[in-house]
This record gives structure tokens, C-alpha cells and sequence, in this order.
């Protein structure tokens, strides 16, 4: 059973999609150079660092608690990322979903959450919040505790700011482009069909994701795709750097999964927020497994930029694969 209100249609149509300008050939370095600024950071990167540094000021205990590793600031830290992510997912949900604040203006799917069996409760809101909280937080709260007691233990050297302003600074970009670069890797992982059944059919039960439906994922998913806090393993850096990889991979997916191109707040304020990319994903199942940030699906013919063209590409190569 569906909610009847799903029937309702969206005439939204979102521009298709380019490659970033950083990859334009013949290179383009002005270009280039606002999207690395503007299209990369505004608004949400700079979210996302904003809140990795008051999180590391006030929201994390110190480096020496840390080096003993103990249940107890463990256990603050799941706290702290379950507060974040509900104030984001939480807001994106109550605005979008239950006031429905802008009614269907820029939704990509004119679907609204489901009322069905194949979920918990039979809600798809109170499956997804219970995959992201209880699953979602937990994973990424261990593999971010496991990273700094790395870093509190000597194993893995900190680098200070004032040491390395440039290298942690680029660092800050390094955070778009290894968690995409990532994301591409695990969840071609995930879509090996002995994984796919066993794990990643549950986030594709969301034709239609809201923003609870970001990291709503199986255990075996997340436990893989949080492994991106293993890259500080090998390479050191300073801890609002692994904060900010894990806002980045546990919030992030709220905001892209959110189901419109943009939130409008007023008839002047305009954030834009969901991902057509990864919506498109969500459609066809079998394109667009990464992210624009590292447009690793064009060079492996699976690109999909939203327009008929590419959608008739993508069955052509769907049935090639068939036949091979």
C-alpha cells in the first residue's frame, strides 16, 4: 500500500548535468578555479567545515581522553553525531515533508514517502530514521573514534595548522575528492549482485529518498562505507579533518537525498541542496554510482546528465552488458 498523495505530479524539469569545469579539455583555469572556490565549497562544504571546527572546540573530548579507548567518549561522540544529523535531516524532512514549506516546487519525484510493508513499521520515514540512527551513527561513530584514538596513541602523527597551513588546507578539498572517489569504489562494490541482495537493496527500496533516507543503509553496507576513515590511517592530518570527512559522509547524504533541487525559504532565498546526480541513481539503478565531484562514471560510460540522450545510452549499454 502507497499514500495516495504520491499520485500528485511535479512539472519541475532541472537543467542536465555537466562534468565540473576542473575536468574541461581544453583546460579552462579560470573556471576551473570558481568551481574548486564556489562550486565546490558554497554553501554546504562550508557547512560542513564550520561544524567540524565548533566540534572540535566544543563537541569532542581531548586527544589525551581519547588515548585510553573507553565506552564512555565513545559514546559522546555517537551523541554528538546523531544531534547533527537529526538538526539537518530532521529540519530538511520537517520543512520538505510534514510542513511541506514549498509544496512540490523543484522536488524531482513527485512521490512522496511510502507507506509499504517492504519497510520497517511499514513508514519509509521510520525505516530510514531507524537504519540511519541506530546502523548509520554507530558505524561512523566507531570508525571515527578508532581514528583518533590512532592519533591519541602516537600511531598516526597530528598535524598541527600552524606547522602545515597549506597542506591541511588542500587537505580540505582532499575531503570532497577521496570521499567521492570512495563512494564511486564501494558502491560499484555494492551493486555485485551477492551484495546487492544481501545489503545495498535496502537503500534502493527508497525510489523516491527524503533526507532520512541519506545513510539509511544495512549494517554491511555502512560498515564498507565508512571505511573512507581509513584514508587518516596512512596519511596524517588534523583532527577537524576527520571531522569533517565524517560530516561530509554521514550528513551530506541528508541534504543530497533530500528529493528537490533546492529549498526555498521566502520568495529570495533559494539553498540549493538535492542531488540530481545521485536522484537519477535512485531511478535507474545501474548509472551514476559515483559523484560529479570525481566524475569517475564518464570515463566508465555509466554518466547519466539527465536528458533523453543519456537515458537512451544507458539501456543501450544495459542491453549490451545483457547480451555479452
Amino acid at each position: 500500500m502507497t499514500d495516495p498523495a504520491t499520485t500528485v505530479k511535479t512539472d519541475y524539469q532541472p537543467p542536465s548535468i555537466e562534468v565540473p569545469s576542473l575536468y574541461a579539455w581544453p583546460p579552462k583555469p579560470l573556471a576551473a578555479l570558481r568551481w574548486l572556490t564556489v562550486g565546490l565549497l558554497f554553501p554546504w562544504g562550508m557547512v560542513y567545515l564550520g561544524l567540524a571546527v565548533l566540534s572540535w572546540q566544543h563537541l569532542t573530548p581531548s586527544m589525551e581522553t581519547m588515548a585510553t579507548f573507553s565506552p564512555g567518549w565513545v559514546s559522546l561522540i555517537w551523541l554528538r553525531n546523531a544531534a547533527l544529523l537529526t538538526l539537518v535531516a530532521g529540519t530538511l524532512h520537517w520543512w520538505l515533508y510534514i510542513r511541506r514549506g514549498q509544496g512540490q516546487e523543484y522536488k524531482f519525484n513527485p512521490r512522496w514517502p511510502a507507506q509499504s510493508r517492504k519497510f520497517l513499521w511499514g513508514s519509509q520515514v521510520k525505516d530510514n530514521l531507524f537504519w540511519s540512527l541506530v546502523s548509520g551513527v554507530t558505524f561512523w561513530t566507531l570508525y571515527e573514534a578508532v581514528t583518533y584514538w590512532l592519533y591519541a596513541s602516537g600511531y598516526v602523527r597530528r598535524v598541527e595548522w600552524s606547522e602545515a597551513p597549506v597542506y591541511l588546507t588542500a587537505m580540505v578539498w582532499g575531503v570532497f575528492f577521496w570521499s567521492t572517489a570512495h563512494f564511486y569504489l564501494n558502491h560499484r562494490l555494492l551493486h555485485w549482485s551477492p551484495l546487492y541482495r544481501v545489503a545495498h537493496e535496502l537503500h534502493h527500496r527508497n525510489p523516491s529518498p527524503g533526507p532520512w533516507s541519506g545513510i539509511a543503509m544495512h549494517p554491511l553496507e555502512h560498515l564498507i562505507y565508512f571505511t573512507v576513515f581509513c584514508f587518516w590511517w596512512v596519511v596524517p592530518v588534523h583532527p577537524v579533518i576527520i571531522l569533517m570527512t565524517g560530516f561530509f559522509q554521514g550528513i551530506s547524504p541528508a541534504v543530497s537525498h533530500c528529493g528537490f533541487d533546492y529549498v526555498t525559504l521566502g520568495k529570495r532565498i533559494r539553498v540549493s541542496t538535492g542531488d540530481l546526480f545521485h536522484q537519477l541513481h535512485h531511478k535507474y539503478f545501474e548509472v551514476n554510482y559515483g559523484n560529479t565531484p570525481t566524475p569517475i562514471d564518464k570515463f566508465f560510460g555509466s554518466w547519466h546528465d539527465g536528458t533523453a540522450e543519456s537515458l537512451v545510452l544507458a539501456k543501450q549499454r544495459r542491453r549490451g552488458v545483457q547480451e555479452a
